[in-house]
């Protein structure tokens, strides 16, 4: 799967207690000054309350040519600081004159390269091209970038390629189509147009996406990787500084255009641009990958022209991972790690325990790794069975089935059909509101522990009759009617993720 089997956010590092000592050791003497001088300034600035809650757990990754690449353990975090405080950070950088750019990435639970600088994405081709009108009504903040870098593509991780992407039955499919976009001659039209991966957090979709903007290039096609985030920002900052053509023109003259986590785009106008250079780029030939956290049909703050476009191409699912190629990732973790940590193993009566109780995806390997190394290297324990159980414990996933209510699923049902609650369970007799009243009875029937007179009740005071025939009803249609039947799949999966 991903680098190892483990997804980076933006992208990937390992916050663990050596790691992060070995990570600032990288970093000359001057530049741990002037960050330890911005962090006083700021803290003076904002009071000891505010920057103990939420800037403690910054961290300096590097400082080269004028640009500062920070790093926070979590999305929500990042997102909290650029929206208050990235303007600041990037002013109290400039006042000490070390660099005037700052980006803000968020790291993951392994391992980062100490000293390690971003990698730039190859240059796209800027051309002329006629004026594009659009305003701007989007509450991001921009980051100071320049708006021409922006669209040259976000950093690269080196490790993140095909070699390094363990593959199972979970994402053969999805490794097949991103292999065979990547090696797609120059030259040559899109092989899946646009090639569309969702997964949910931690499955390897970064890992791919950076695979084929870096295998792409090595086979002579121009390719620009841009997460939505940095899309965002470059657009907005773009118009501000007045150099949007050239923004467009750079992303609009390139033979691949690689998005990550659309799911973050925001704003009328930011949606626009990019369904413009959607449009640009397929209907001139030229090839689009995207990843998401669910499928474009699921995209609510997207209009609905866009899913449309992205769900006419292929749309694959990285599914969780199965115990097998877990225990591939975290051998192969492992062998990383104790290259950096030499002396590190992890037995394995021990590998066997966190795949199957350390969760469903390449995070809560991280994670569950994380805690060994520290634990094996703060207190000299031996990592066993019973150090890894204490070590991991409130990673440990719960035995017991997630309990559904009937309020999810009439939640999740009215949403997906586009009805209100109210509608369900009104004695209104439409077919655009018996179908999902059928399908929410259907569901509470085979996912609660209700009986069919409860689920009655709950549904406007129904006989238990009318229960009993929407079941029959719907459980048939299941066996025949293939669009059904995934429907009713999805609807299941969005219960149980409530």
């Amino acid at each position: 799967m991903f680098k190892d089997g483990i997804e980076p956010s933006s992208k990937a590092q390992f916050p663990g207690v050596a790691a992060r000592a070995g990570a600032r050791a990288g970093l000359d003497t001057d530049a741990r000054e002037a960050w330890d001088r911005v962090r006083r300034r700021l803290r003076a600035e904002v009071g000891e309350e505010v920057y103990s809650s939420w800037f403690p757990r910054i961290e300096l990754d590097g400082i080269h040519d004028g640009f500062v690449r920070l790093s926070v353990p979590t999305r929500f975090l990042k997102t909290w600081i650029q929206q208050h405080y990235i303007e600041r950070l990037v002013a109290l950088w400039q006042e000490e004159g070390s660099a005037d750019r700052v980006e803000l990435i968020v790291r993951t639970a392994v391992m980062r390269a100490p000293g390690a600088t971003p990698m730039p994405v190859r240059a796209a081709v800027t051309r002329p091209a006629a004026p594009i009108e659009a305003d701007v009504a989007t509450p991001v903040s921009i980051a100071m970038a320049n708006p021409a870098e922006v669209a040259n593509g976000s950093p690269l991780d080196p490790r993140l390629n095909f070699s390094t992407y363990r593959l199972g039955d979970s994402n053969r499919l999805a490794h097949a189509a991103a292999l065979k976009v990547a090696h797609a001659p120059s030259g040559s039209g899109p092989v899946f147009n646009p090639l569309y991966l969702h997964a949910a957090v931690g499955l390897g979709k970064t890992h791919l996406l950076q695979a084929i903007a870096a295998d792409g290039a090595d086979h002579g096609r121009r390719v620009v990787y841009l997460t939505a985030e940095r899309f965002m920002y470059g657009f907005v900052a773009a118009l501000k500084s007045q150099s949007s053509l050239a923004f467009k023109e750079q992303l609009r003259g390139i033979d691949t255009l690689v998005i990550d986590d659309l799911q973050f785009l925001q704003g009328k106008s930011v949606q626009q641009e990019f369904c413009h250079t959607l449009n640009a780029l397929m209907d001139s030939g030229r090839q689009v990958v995207i990843a998401a956290d669910r499928p474009p049909a699921e995209l609510d703050a997207l209009e609905e022209r866009v899913r449309s476009r992205l769900a006419g191409g292929l749309v694959v699912e990285i599914a969780p991972l199965d115990d097998e190629l877990k225990l591939e990732i975290l051998a192969a973790r492992i062998a990383t790690l104790a290259h950096q940590h030499p002396g590190f193993g992890v037995p394995p009566d021990v590998l066997n325990f966190i795949a199957r109780n350390c969760g469903q995806n390449g995070r809560d390997l991280d994670g569950a790794l994380n805690r060994l190394l520290a634990h094996n290297q703060l207190t000299s324990r031996a990592i066993t069975l019973e150090m890894a159980e204490t070590a991991v414990r409130d990673l440990v996933r719960s035995s017991e089935p997630k309990r559904v209510r009937v309020d999810d699923i009439l939640r999740v049902v009215a949403k997906h059909y586009n009805v209100s609650r109210a509608d369900i369970l009104s004695q209104r007799r439409t077919a655009n509101v018996v179908k999902p009243r059928q399908i929410a009875m259907y569901l509470a029937k085979m996912l609660t522990l209700r009986s069919l007179p409860e689920i009655g009740r709950r549904f406007g005071g129904r006989d238990h009759t009318t229960v009993l025939h929407a079941v029959r009803k719907i459980d048939g249609l299941v066996g025949t009617d293939r669009v059904l039947a995934d429907e009713v799949e999805t609807l299941k999966r969005l219960v149980n993720e409530e």
